[in-house]
């Protein structure tokens, strides 16, 4: 039995949308490496950090809409390449703030603003019956798409193109 037009109609739609997402992302990730040296996940979390400076990394966390040990990650490499710094904040010490350089600063502020933050804030805009729709059939489809694999419920997906290219660079060094 095949699908219906309206089935046929609605895939392709929904699946042109993601490809135009996806593509703005993946464009915008290949002319931040080419022209500012960085992931456009390493940028976004740079130009995050230009707004807000002196956030933890739980802060920027919430701010990036993304898991903690991921914007870690990125953070990890601002820092290696002096874009960030950690310093220690509160009064027990374990609480990490994340501020950025003088170069830092600088290269946030000559890059443009990347796709994520547009994607953001077009999510916000949504009225928030549609936000919960959006989240809900995206959540199915995904889940969907990990239903065989061992670890989906351990995944903890990265930021836009970030494991990308450190897969990649792991691989050519090994």
């Amino acid at each position: 039995m095949g699908a219906n037009i309206s089935t046929v109609g609605d895939t392709q739609a929904t699946l042109d949308a993601i490809r135009q997402i996806v593509q703005a992302l993946r464009e915008a990730s290949r002319w931040s490496e080419r022209n500012v040296g960085l992931t456009s996940a390493q940028l976004f979390v740079l130009q995050t950090l230009a707004e807000t400076p002196g956030m933890s990394i739980n802060d920027l966390a919430a701010r990036t809409h993304t898991h903690q040990s991921s914007v870690s990650t990125v953070v990890t490499r601002l820092v290696e390449s002096g874009l960030a710094l950690r310093s220690p904040s509160g009064a027990d010490g374990r609480s990490v703030t994340v501020t950025l350089s003088g170069l830092g600063r600088r290269t946030a502020a000559r890059a443009p603003e990347g796709p994520q933050g547009r994607l953001i804030r077009a999510i916000e805009q949504l009225p928030a019956a549609r936000r919960s729709q959006l989240a809900s059939a995206l959540t199915d489809v995904a889940s969907a798409m990990h239903a065989d694999a061992a670890d989906a419920h351990d995944h903890v997906p990265a930021m836009f193109f970030e494991e990308r290219r450190h897969a990649r660079r792991r691989t050519r060094h090994e």
